[in-house]
């Protein structure tokens, strides 16, 4: 979420003026655009808009998943109030805005935001029974420029763009590959697939051109990448609006997660041929950023700066190495360690987005001066499974909602954002928005364990409570639902003991402290 300036726009003007010698012509700038062939397979652009009314929450709660926690009865409410807020914040396309689909809010100034509804998204699929959150994306996709581009940032009021096309800070961060990757893992939609792919190419494309500097690093500004106040531009340079002629670390290894996930949506759709050149900028910038912007000492990665030194400012941005599996092999244990380190990240509220011993990290957190986020935090958690470092992961993800259930017990408030040094909830009220995703997705996937792969037909159920905890109505592809329930341990150590209730085929991978075992399932018809 953008800082506390969010709510000042800046238009695209219809035309541009363009001096020619004495005279002055009013010229299109979509006439001066270079066309993107995979826009063409665009279908969103042309569709007929959904004009139908979003559903009212208490129609249809019963359709959502029920959470199973008899021990900690104030994660349950959370949980619920979540949802609510969520179905709050819904709304309907307008003919003035030209939004293609029903869409979840960010609750913020009235636009729509490309990193906000990308997370939103994510913890949105598992309500898809109720609602079609993913189709909140769709929006974005709509309004794709004939070359390729999309803005980050459009008024939900008349669907105008709020940054002009070549402003360092009008699109990114590339997330929306991530968001349909994670939702095709869920529900296994090939369909939904095939219709977004070229539309990410053709954006993709469009960030490779626009984005990059001549070595292939890519940049970004504290807008652009979203974390808007990170002390991370040097010295001379707007830390909001300039790019600072630096190599962004984070911008950087999204584009290595983005063509990590196109090229995973070729192979499912026989479209290899297709991202060639995808391919071959994975290699090189993966080599690039562990070749020019990791520093082997620290083990960490830095934003690098024109003059070839790296910055030592230690920056969440650098996890998303995790999901873009680009740590080098030997730096893995001493990267991962940092979020172990009282003196780091491993602060009472985990996990601040600014390092503890850096001199711009802030007790409150001050925005992004070492404030906890939930959608930073779950790319943290996200990564951390990449590297089959489950267990931290839980720790990480039980110590994140513990603390954000305290504040809503004490505030009955789910917050932006949370003090890392206090259990305090700060800035603005009721993010669903993408809070929603600690008391939903944190929870299924880091607290219970439960995370699907619908193309597998696989469910992992990585055990750890000890408490009894389950869920019913878990969906899982197109028609599955699974009701889903872990007895109490004494240990640890000792084997759960599984009901599970499907009405699908399906496989179960059951793990624990002490081993796993592979479960099949038989629906019953």
């Amino acid at each position: 979420m953008m800082g506390m300036m969010r709510n000042w726009r800046c238009r695209v003007s219809p035309i541009l003026l363009v001096t020619m010698g004495m005279r002055v012509y009013a010229q299109d700038p979509n006439l001066t655009a270079i066309s993107n062939a995979w826009v063409k397979e665009n279908s969103f652009i042309s569709a007929v808009p959904n004009t139908a009314l979003p559903p009212n929450f208490e129609d249809i709660k019963a359709k959502l998943p029920e959470v199973i926690w008899p021990d900690r009865p104030e994660v349950v409410k959370c949980y619920q109030r979540t949802w609510q807020l969520a179905f709050a914040n819904l709304h309907q396309v307008s003919a003035a805005n030209g939004f293609v689909s029903p869409f979840i809010d960010p609750v913020f100034n009235q636009h729509i935001f490309m990193w906000d509804t990308s997370f939103m998204t994510l913890f949105g699929r598992y309500g898809h029974s109720a609602f079609n959150f993913q189709g909140s994306l769709d929006n974005f996709y709509g309004k794709q420029h004939q070359d390729g581009y999309i803005c980050r940032e459009i008024s939900e009021i008349d669907g105008q763009e709020i940054f002009q096309k070549f402003d360092a800070s009008s699109t990114g961060p590339n997330l929306m590959p991530w968001s349909e990757w994670e939702y095709y893992q869920n529900f296994g939609d090939k369909e939904r697939l095939t219709k977004v792919f070229p539309v990410l190419l053709a954006y993709y494309e469009w960030f490779r051109t626009n984005r990059s500097w001549p070595d292939g690093s890519y940049y970004a500004t504290g807008w652009g990448c979203g974390m808007d106040n990170q002390p991370r531009v040097p010295k001379g340079f707007a830390p909001d609006f300039s790019h600072g002629y630096m190599s962004w670390i984070d911008t950087s290894l999204q584009q290595i997660l983005a063509a990590n996930i196109l090229i995973k949506m070729a192979a499912v759709l026989d479209r290899n041929a297709d991202i060639e050149p995808v391919a071959i900028e994975l290699k090189s910038l993966t080599a690039y950023v562990q070749n020019k912007m990791w520093d082997s000492k620290m083990a960490y990665f830095y934003d690098r700066y024109r003059d070839g030194s790296l910055s030592s400012v230690k920056s969440v941005a650098a996890y998303w190495a995790l999901l873009a599996q680009a740590v080098p092999i030997e730096g893995e244990a001493a990267f991962v360690a940092h979020l172990e380190n009282p003196a780091e990240f491993a602060r009472a509220h985990r996990v601040p987005t600014l390092s503890a011993d850096d001199p711009g990290y802030e007790a409150n957190g001050h925005y992004w001066r070492g404030g906890v986020w939930s959608p930073t935090t779950y790319m943290v958690l996200r990564g951390l499974t990449a590297y089959h470092r489950d267990s931290l992961a839980h720790e990480i993800g039980l110590n994140h909602l513990d603390n954000v259930v305290k504040v809503f017990n004490e505030t009955g408030i789910l917050w932006e954002n949370y003090a890392p040094d206090a259990v305090k909830g700060m800035y603005r009220e009721n993010m669903v928005g993408w809070t929603g995703l600690t008391p939903i997705s944190v929870l299924f996937e880091y607290v219970f364990g439960i995370r699907a792969n619908v193309p597998a037909q696989t469910l992992v159920w990585d055990v750890r409570l000890t408490d009894a905890h389950g869920i019913k109505q878990y969906p899982f592809g197109a028609k599955g639902l699974l009701d889903l329930y872990c007895a109490k341990r004494r240990h640890s150590s000792d084997k759960p003991h599984l009901r599970v209730k499907s009405n699908i085929d399906l496989k179960l991978k059951l793990v624990w402290d002490g081993g796993s075992e592979m479960i099949e399932v038989k629906g019953t018809r």
